[in-house]
């Protein structure tokens, strides 16, 4: 990613934090993602990523915020990261 792309994704990641933090596996699913952000690759075995332990509902309101991100952002590298991140929930599903 650019420095920018990766200073818009750390501002949605900051956000979702936020939104979630009464989730426990939502607001750890965005620090596996913020890291990931932040050193350009993956370091989490499948068995530690947090995805796998969302309800059905976490992962339905997270999915249809990385569409919107990945519809309507400027972008394009934070576009096609979140479209990176639809295929991670898509996989958790």
């Amino acid at each position: 990613m650019t420095p920018e792309g990766r200073k818009r994704a750390d501002e949605l990641l900051d956000q979702l934090a936020v939104a979630g933090r009464s989730r426990e596996w939502v607001a750890r699913f965005a620090l596996a993602r913020e890291a990931e952000v932040d050193t350009g690759r993956t370091n989490t075995s499948a068995d530690e990523e947090p995805q796998t332990r969302l309800s059905k509902e976490e992962l339905d309101v997270l999915t249809a915020g990385f569409m919107a991100i990945r519809d309507q952002e400027q972008l394009d590298d934070v576009a096609d990261w979140a479209n990176a991140v639809l295929a991670l929930l898509a996989d958790a599903r």
